[in-house]
This record gives structure tokens, C-alpha cells and sequence, in this order.
């Protein structure tokens, strides 16, 4: 997969040090991916939440955070769409950001 941005990534675990491990973990998965569909994600990520309009919300760091990304499968393109605590993540509508 070709994500689109990993500084989303960055900027946020250099404000939550604890984050960086597992975002980068994710990330290195993310992109050696090759997910054609939410079943896919599901089959590596069983605690990912299918949301509409093709994101994906997923647990980061035993759910301490969460990660919405918005996937064009046909073109194996990612979007990184929110990275956040539970606590920004509820001010946010997870199916439109």
C-alpha cells in the first residue's frame, strides 16, 4: 500500500513518545500490505472497525489510540485520516474526517 501521510504519523508520536512503536509497526504493515479489500484488513487486524466510505478505524497501542485511514483499494492508495486519543476521537465523526 502507498500511504499518503506518514508526517501525520510523525507529528503525532513526537507529542505522544509512547505511540511511536506501534504506529511504526503499523505503518511497515501497511505498506508491505496488499489489502483489495476490508476483509483483508479484518483477517490481520480482527479489532479494526469496517466504518463507511471505505475507512478503517484501528486500535493503536492496546487501544490507548485510534487511527482512521480511508483506503482507495483499487489503487492501493491510504489515507491517513486521524490519529488520536480516544479522547479526540470522540470530538471527531469518524465516517466523514
Amino acid at each position: 500500500m502507498r500511504i499518503i501521510s506518514r508526517k501525520t504519523l510523525r507529528d503525532f508520536y513526537e507529542k505522544h513518545a509512547d505511540a511511536k512503536a506501534p504506529l511504526e509497526v503499523w505503518f511497515h504493515e501497511a505498506v508491505a500490505a496488499e489489502w483489495k479489500s476490508p476483509a483483508d484488513i479484518k483477517r490481520r487486524y480482527p479489532s479494526a472497525d469496517v466504518l463507511p466510505g471505505n475507512r478503517v478505524d484501528f486500535n493503536i497501542k492496546g487501544n490507548t489510540y485510534r487511527l482512521i485511514v480511508k483506503i482507495h483499494y483499487n489503487t492501493s492508495i491510504l489515507f491517513i485520516r486521524f490519529v488520536g486519543t480516544h479522547a479526540d476521537y470522540d470530538r471527531i465523526d469518524a465516517e466523514k474526517i
